[in-house]
């Protein structure tokens, strides 16, 4: 039987270079994206860190934990809005289950 949906958490780095406003725009654009396609959208915000080896030069990224519910065709989507998104330096999306 196919899953109709599912929690999902996601782990995303935006490189911080861009400015609070930069930073600030690509948070709320995710979040404005789950919430259409999904429910009990929940962001955590960690705020910059240092990260354990340098990406792209830089030793620093913005740190931002969501977590949702949606469709298995969703996480897919994000995932590709993720690698096309300028200053997203890294993301991960785990299924944690029903």
């Amino acid at each position: 039987m196919a899953k109709i949906s599912a929690n999902y958490e996601v782990v995303y780095i935006v490189d911080p270079a861009q400015g609070e406003e930069g930073v600030a725009a690509t948070v709320a654009k995710f979040r404005d994206l789950a919430e259409q396609h999904g429910s009990a959208v929940e962001v955590e915000e960690w705020g910059t860190r240092r990260l354990a080896y340098p990406i792209n030069f830089k030793n620093e990224g913005y740190y931002v934990l969501m977590s949702f519910t949606s469709g298995p065709e969703f996480p897919k989507e994000l995932d590709r809005v993720f690698r096309i998104t300028e200053g997203v330096m890294r993301s991960l999306i785990v299924c944690k289950g029903e």
